[in-house]
């Protein structure tokens, strides 16, 4: 019966989806369908000046995060982090490539879903972006000095690194759960059917060091064989937790759209990370055998390291009392989230028709009684009612994710009704609702996870345009849809395209960010094994078949920009060394016939490109970023000769035909 109640609401949601998709928009009730009055002077933003915000949004399966300044809606920067990225060379160039190493070997590619913004005291600090690899198990930290991703650690016994990377009070942990439980990396060949035997759900621990940002594999906690989907940490009284939503509680291994929507509650999982740690300093940790990637770049070198760890910290449950509880929540939850106050916790279940809010002083003293409904794999299950808060009646159809406005409001997403609505978490009435343009998935308000929101805006991320933007084929663009919450009814001021499929995004005021930003690398610095920091430092080396060139660029010219010696077969490595020590004043490099990418070489950098010698002949390089009046000028010629040629390893600069024709006639 429960099967055939859940085969009816999805038909129901797959109607209001195609309804909502091709209806105008409705009135509601609220003023929130029409665009504000003065909504073109609220997202304007005059000529020399700046965004209030910036807004860090996932590239979903472009594996990149773009930069998005807010209220305007402008891409300001694409950051790449999973993927390669031809227009800075990223995982191209030699510098580059080990950031994309895996414990499969170079992966250039993953499906980047949830950004977090580093916080101190619950509040964003502006110091780093975490973002996840969800294919390919990964969390990546990026430096917000530099807009540039400094680090990915990969996780190993993990499939489908979806419930990550999220992170507790004080930078302490980035926190990651699997999608796909899986069995242990080191158990191996084992029939699916033994999912319930021999799969298990790991929750792991990153630690992040307060100073550099470093990242560890701490430890890994060996949970039941569920999916995990979405987390938050907790703050004030709730700050020494962090709560997981669950979906598949069934443990079905096989159509899951079905045979995973069985129940009419699933869990959210409370986990005592404080707890965790007194274990393990207690010995109950135990080393297993894991084979994963830790990938680092340094600014110095201006290159990456790439070592491969071997063995992983873990922890059972079952050594570990008072560490785990399950809450109960209705039914296949996406969101977890936690209100500023850290009190509520706030389940999204996609198949329920409320919002249940759970009390976090209720939960500890429910712990204390003992108000447990059995256990699940020796975890306790904790009461529903005696945990409760209370539930959010009809709020909308299909509830995802909740963010707040740090005013006593929580702002749900509703993807089968296409609306955003506004409650009041302690009376738990609806306030407000406005229709999105469609099937909003996340949203985000500005310090909306965190115990001080900025609360002004509001952002959908929509997965559907449909009639919104120009047609481009078959595929139209995602979206994002910018309000209003400063009132009581919420006002669309902006709606404009995204980069990739968004699905998270967060947003943090530019003032935290814009007066710590990196404009040059300085020269003096550079420790790249293969710098030259002046002309004079310039040259070419014959290392067997390897060919390395020092060499420099600067307005309006590449030194040395005249090449021989070099034979067929030769593999070439152009070291370029960017002497400028002037902001936003980077250069490019191309070599015909590569075939990886450019380089793009920022001011006081050094990068490598690898070019092999496939023909004989002349082939001409160039830069590729305009840079001067005479970009156009600032090209060079490589002479390739045959694999017997005796002409000799020969370079130089400023030499021109016709001053050697002058040499000559003397």
């Amino acid at each position: 019966m429960k099967n055939i109640n859940t085969i009816k609401f999805l038909a129901v949601a797959a109607l209001s989806v195609s309804i909502n998709a091709c209806k105008p928009a409705g009135k509601n009730g609220s003023g929130g369908a029409t665009i504000a009055g003065d909504a073109a002077e609220k997202v304007y933003v005059a000529p020399g000046t700046h965004d209030e915000l910036y807004n860090f949004v996932s590239g979903g399966f472009n594996g990149q995060m773009s930069v998005v300044g807010l209220p305007s809606g402008r891409v300001l920067r694409i950051i790449p982090i999973f993927s390669q990225h031809a227009e800075s060379g990223w995982g191209y160039s030699e510098e580059t490539k080990p950031m994309l190493n895996t414990s499969h070997g170079f992966v250039p590619w993953d499906d980047a879903h949830h950004t977090t913004l580093s916080i101190t005291n619950g509040e964003h600090d502006g110091k780093w972006a975490f973002i996840n690899g969800n294919n390919t198990p990964r969390i990546a930290r990026i430096n917000l000095r530099t807009f540039r991703t400094d680090e990915i650690i990969e996780i190993p016994n993990s499939g489908g690194n979806h419930s990550s990377p999220f992170v507790t009070f004080n930078n302490e942990y980035a926190v990651a759960g699997t999608r796909f439980s899986v069995p242990p990396d080191n158990v191996g060949d084992v029939s699916i059917d033994s999912f319930k035997e021999n799969f298990k759900g790991y929750i792991s621990f990153i630690s992040i060091d307060k100073e550099t940002g470093r990242m560890a594999l701490k430890f890994q906690l060996t949970t039941p064989a569920i999916s995990y989907d979405l987390a938050r940490g907790g703050k004030g009284p709730s700050k020494d937790w962090i709560f997981f939503s669950s979906y598949n509680t069934e443990q079905a291994n096989t159509l899951l759209e079905v045979n995973a929507s069985q129940k009419d509650k699933d869990f959210i999982l409370a986990i005592n990370w404080k707890k965790a740690e007194e274990y393990l300093a207690k010995g109950k940790g135990k080393k297993t055998a894991a084979k994963y990637a830790h990938n680092v770049y340094s600014d110095i070198t201006h290159s990456a390291t790439s070592t491969m760890m071997s063995e992983v910290m873990t922890l059972d449950p079952k050594d570990c009392p008072d560490m785990l509880y399950f809450i109960p929540c209705p039914k296949s939850p996406h969101g977890c989230d936690v209100d500023p106050t850290g009190q509520y916790i706030i389940g999204s279940g996609k198949l329920a028709a409320v919002i249940p809010v759970f009390s976090f002083k209720k939960f500890q003293n429910a712990i204390a009684a003992k108000k447990f409904d059995g256990k699940f794999e020796g975890i306790p299950i904790m009461n529903y009612d005696a945990v409760l808060h209370g539930e959010v009646k009809k709020p909308g159809l299909g509830p995802l994710h909740t963010e707040f406005d740090g005013k006593g409001n929580a702002y749900t997403s509703m993807f089968v009704s296409s609306e955003i609505v506004k409650w009041d978490i302690e009376k738990l009435e609806v306030l407000d609702r406005v229709p999105t343009y469609y099937s909003v998935g996340h949203l985000s308000i500005p310090g909306g996870p965190t115990t001080k929101p900025f609360g002004k805006y509001v952002i959908a991320y929509n997965k559907i345009t449909k009639d919104r933007y120009l047609p481009t084929g078959p595929e139209l663009t995602q979206s994002a849809q910018l309000y209003d919450i400063s009132g009581e009814k919420m006002k669309l001021l902006l709606d404009f395209p995204t980069i990739g499929e968004p699905h998270y995004a967060e947003a943090i005021p530019a003032s935290l960010i814009e007066g710590k930003s990196v404009k040059i690398f300085k020269i003096e610095e550079n420790k790249h094994p293969y710098v030259a920091k002046g002309e004079k430092e310039t040259k070419v080396v014959r290392k067997g078949k390897e060919v390395h060139v020092y060499m420099t660029s600067s307005r309006s010219h590449f030194a040395p920009d005249n090449i021989e010696g070099v034979r067929l077969g030769d593999e070439v490595y152009f070291h370029v060394t960017n002497l400028e020590q002037d902001w936003d004043v980077p250069h490019g490099f191309a070599i015909r016939g590569a075939n990886n990418a450019e380089l793009l070489v920022m001011p006081g950098e050094t990068q490598t490109l690898k070019w092999t010698a496939d023909r004989i002949g002349i082939t001409p390089f160039y830069c590729t970023d305009f840079c001067s009046a005479l970009h156009q000028e600032m090209q060079g010629y490589m002479r390739v000769s045959a694999p017997n040629s005796k002409i000799p390893l020969s370079w130089h600069v400023g030499k021109t035909a016709m001053n050697q024709a002058e040499n000559k006639s003397k």
